[in-house]
Order: structure tokens, then sequence, then C-alpha cells
């Protein structure tokens, strides 16, 4: 397994890592011994960089990382990075303050069983969240109190990005990249590699789209996001198939069929993809399936996508995907 820097944390991290939040919920019911052995799956296949949030099943998934670390006595090998600030209710920028931050941070060092969480994102915030320095003085202090070590944030829109990292303590940027949402690489990346920001991709392949597994015709259970969020009804619609209409994402994936390098299924293209950004610390997809855990952290040691590939992904993209996305993201 490959490893990159993450930014000025100083870890340094598997290129290809963990996101857990299939195994706290809304992508349907997950056992509790389901989600321990998605954990063991993925450290036996060599990540080692797990990306949690403390509304992950309510703490399920915070709760299931901690187990497996303690059983498997590796906490001093692995990085966890968890979120806060989703439980408000209401989720309004004001909120985002030392006191209810602390409050999470607290809980999540519970359920994670340690005393200094390494690394706590601001979960999606309200954009003008970013324009409080006061919420990012709440996580200094915190910093300062010996309760995280590093802070970063995770955002829906690339403005947000460019806005968080003028905040020096902001040393992390977990931002929605994948074939569908092109966007950060043309308005982010650059801005993130010239301030040393580690970048962490989340929705990799745009909620299933990119496995080419899924079909037209599929029913998702009423607990999966995939059902229930389809136009932004409880969260923002970019997280649900990355805020592609489905019928657009299903042509898109059928023009990218034909350029799946042999020996690559479709969905270790779309991660070698991302991966050949070199502005990414890591990528984390999520799966509970043992297999696919395992050809996810398969792809660190493929070769590079050919420039043909790429141009290939170009052309899917602004013929299926511009115009209902790279705008709104």
């Amino acid at each position: 397994m490959n490893r990159r820097q993450l930014g000025s944390t100083g870890f340094d991290v598997t290129e290809v890592g963990l996101g857990t939040w299939n195994i706290g919920g809304d992508w349907g019911d997950v056992s509790e011994e389901a989600g321990r052995e998605a954990v063991r799956t993925a450290l036996d296949a060599g990540i080692d960089f797990l990306d949690t949030a403390d509304v992950y099943g309510d703490g399920f998934s915070e709760q299931r990382i901690a187990e497996v670390l303690d059983e498997r006595e590796v906490r001093d090998e692995v990085t966890v990075a968890t979120k806060a600030g989703r439980r408000l209710d209401p989720h309004t920028a004001e909120r985002y303050n030392y006191e209810n931050l602390s409050r999470f941070v607290d809980r999540s060092r519970e359920y994670l069983g340690t005393d200094t969480l390494e690394l706590v994102q601001l979960h999606c915030p309200p954009t003008d969240a970013y324009y409080q320095p006061e919420t990012f003085e709440a996580m200094e202090r915190l910093k300062d109190e010996g309760k995280l070590a590093h802070y970063g944030v995770s955002v829906e829109r690339v403005e947000e990005a460019l806005k968080a990292i003028e905040y020096p303590g902001v040393e992390t940027v977990q931002i929605i990249f994948n074939m569908f949402r092109q966007r950060p690489a043309e308005r982010f990346f650059e801005e993130a590699k010239r301030r040393d920001i580690g970048v962490i991709v989340r929705v990799p392949l745009a909620s299933g789209l990119l496995t080419g597994k899924l079909s037209r015709d599929m029913e998702f259970p009423e607990n999966d996001h995939r059902n229930f969020n389809i136009e932004g009804e409880v969260f923002d619609r970019g997280e649900t198939f990355a805020g592609l209409p489905v019928d657009a994402g299903f042509d898109a994936v059928d023009d990218l069929r034909e350029h799946v390098p042999e020996r690559m299924t479709m969905a270790q293209m779309a991660l070698r993809w991302i991966l050949d950004h070199d502005a990414v610390s890591t990528v984390i997809p999520g799966s509970t399936d043992p297999d696919h855990v395992q050809d996810n952290a398969a792809v660190s040691e493929m070769d590079p996508l050919s420039n043909q590939v790429h141009g290939a992904v170009r052309d899917a993209y602004e013929e299926h995907v511009f115009d209902a996305v790279h705008h709104r993201w």
C-alpha cells in the first residue's frame, strides 16, 4: 500500500483509507459484527486511515472502530479522523461555537476511547460558519486543551474549502471528488498544494454509480439515503449520487464501461482516477463487503490510468454531467 503525507499534520497515511458512513447508517441496516468486520478487513488489507463521524449511527461507527483497534492492539499504527457539528439541531452556523463543539468532541473521545482525537473535522457546516472566526478559534482552543491534535473541515462546496484554508489552523479538507465531480481539480487542488493542506476525498464512487453494478430499476431500502435523499430532502443533495440526476449518471457509466482497463473493475478505475491527482492525500471509499474493501485497497498498487482513459472520462463528464453538476458544488 502506497502512502502519502496528510498535509502538515505529520501523518503519513495509506492513500486508500476506509470511510465508515456505511457502517453507521443511511445505507440500510448493518450489524455490529458486520461493522467490526469491515474495519478488520481494512486493517488486514494494509489500510491505516479510518474516517468516521459522531453522527454515523449516533456513535455506532466510532464505537465499532474503537473495539477493533483495541482488539488488534494497533491504536498507535492507525490514524482515525472523526467529524463534529451535524448533531446540532437546528443545524445553524452560530451554533458552531466552543460550548457545542467541546461537548461533541468529548463524546467522540469517549466513544473512540482516547484522550486526544487525532483529527477532528467540522462536519459540513452551513456556509456562514466559514465566515465566523470564533468557530475556528473554538477548534484552536480545543487543540490547546489537548482534546484534539489537528483539525480540518469537511465541505460541500469548493468555495467553502477555499475559505476554510484561509484559517492557519486548518490542516485538512475533506471534499467530494470523483469522475462526476471534477471541479475541485480545477478550483481547489492547486491552492491546497500551495498551502500544504491534506485532501481527503469522499464519495469517490458516487454512491455506487461508479461501481458499474447498480441498475436503473434498482430499489433501495427506506433507510438508505439513495432512497430518501435523491432531491436533498434530508441533507445536501450532492452527497447522494454526487448530486447527479440518476438517469444521467447511468448514461455516463454506460459510456465509461468500454474504457475500463483490463484487470480492473469500474470501481477500481474510478478510485485510480482520483489517485492520479497528486494533490489527493487519501481517498476513503466505504463498504461493509470484505471483498469490496480488499479490491479498493488493491488500487494503490495499480498503474496510473492512460491519457486516453482520462480523456474518455472527461468526455463523459462534459456530455452527461457538466451542466447538471459542475457549477453547483
